[in-house]
């Protein structure tokens, strides 16, 4: 990796990872990490395009995940698009080791950042994609001044932090809010409860790239459960544009 490439816009982002209108990106935090390096390996073969990274710093959310040293290595056993989530109080400070360690995409959280630029700045000077996310109490509203600096936009349906929770249909109205909205040009992501059944109301409501953990590496073949999960979501894709 050169020091500072030029950073994917959101146009090569889809075109990278998109199949269909939509991606599923796989969440490694599903995964049996006594066995990383295989079930990395298997979620290549099963189809995927990019691997979801979830960082957890014990403070913005309630949870440790893995740091620096893990992207790392993940980076050296793949070639996958890396998109990885910063659930960090102090995002600004971390841009740059994740990004050496091989994320192609960083997102972080406007809940922490009263004006998030100066970091989605700093993370395309850096050479990656750079990401907003926002919670489900936030009003999608709130991010609307900084909608033309996102490249990627990861609207949560969970509160972030632990897995097994049930998806909050809000996330629904600020995907389409956001599908919507004349200066969002960038690959929407949805993350939190994904799963066989709320799968086609994420895509239909405008999600391009949906992370699933449990969804996936809870499967005993990847490959046709990447494949279910897919052909639901570009259905939903293709019938919502029938419809629309």
């Amino acid at each position: 990796m050169s020091p500072n490439p030029k950073p994917p816009t959101a146009a090569e982002l889809r075109a990278r990872c998109s199949r269909g209108g939509v991606a599923i990106a796989p969440s490694l935090l599903a995964a049996d990490f006594a066995r990383l390096e295989q079930e990395i390996r298997a979620i290549e073969k099963a189809g995927a395009t990019l691997l979801h990274l979830d960082i957890m710093d014990g403070h913005f959310v309630p949870n440790l995940s893995f740091g620096v040293p893990v992207v790392e290595a993940i980076r050296r056993t793949t070639d996958l698009l890396l998109d990885v989530h910063l659930m960090l109080d102090n995002p600004a400070n971390y841009v740059e080791p994740f990004r050496k360690a091989g994320a192609d995409v960083l997102t972080v959280h406007a809940e922490v950042l009263d004006d998030p630029r100066p970091v989605l700045d700093q993370i395309r000077a850096l050479g990656a994609a750079a990401g907003l996310s926002l919670n489900p109490p936030l009003a999608v509203e709130r991010i609307e001044p900084f909608l033309e600096a996102c490249d990627l936009i990861l609207v949560m349906s969970v509160m972030p932090g632990f897995g097994g929770q049930s998806f909050q249909p809000v996330a629904l109205e600020k995907l389409a809010w956001l599908r919507d909205h004349s200066d969002c040009h960038a690959v929407l992501e949805v993350d939190g409860g994904v799963n066989a059944q709320t799968i086609g109301p994420c895509a239909a409501a405008g999600a391009e790239w949906l992370v699933a953990g449990t969804a996936v590496f809870g499967a005993d073949d990847y490959g046709p459960r990447l494949a279910d999960l897919s052909q639901s979501a570009q259905a939903s894709v293709a019938g919502a544009q029938a419809s629309g």
